[in-house]
């Protein structure tokens, strides 16, 4: 179970996730500092580690869409936050498998600030409401980035199991 820590409307940009202006920092271990820089007051919750690791942030439809920046997900995946959207922009979905965020795709959802999530393989549930909702799982491929922890430790992990067998 995990708690909801912002919700979103549609159409969030990488530049609302990752302001633009702080493009010169691009390293996985300082992006997280500037996650949602705008927005003040969770950034500075983000920081001061308020949240656990898995909490959620719920976003619309066109999670994630404009440039194709990595430091999006990279900003969150320094978090360990999970992001759940009614759907995804294309390129900012294969960054957060690239770099293991957790990212579900649930076009029913509806959830609020503070709600309690339940979260299993095909489905959602809202606790505080009641209701379930289905997500729409990753491919297969996809699935196995992700629950390796990114594409880096996806692709070590399988040149180690070649190399063993040779």
């Amino acid at each position: 179970m995990a708690k909801v820590i912002l919700k979103l409307g549609d159409d969030i940009s990488t530049d609302t996730i990752y302001p633009g202006r702080f493009m010169a920092t691009v390293l996985p271990t300082e992006t997280p500092a500037f996650a949602f820089a705008d927005y003040k007051e969770f950034n500075k919750n983000l920081n001061d580690k308020k949240f656990t690791p898995g909490s959620i942030i719920i976003g619309g439809n066109n999670f994630g869409c404009g440039s194709s920046r990595e430091q999006a997900a990279s900003c969150l995946k320094g978090h360990e936050l999970v992001i759940i959207a009614k759907s995804f922009a294309r390129i900012f979905l294969q960054n957060a498998v690239n770099l293991g965020l957790k990212t579900i795709t649930a076009p029913d959802i509806e959830a609020h600030e503070n709600d309690e999530l339940v979260i299993d393989e095909a489905k959602i549930f809202n606790r505080s409401s009641g209701k379930t909702y289905k997500t729409i799982p990753l491919s297969g491929t996809r699935q196995a980035v992700m629950d390796a922890g990114g594409l880096i430790r996806y692709t070590r992990k399988r040149l180690l199991k070649t190399n063993a067998r040779t």
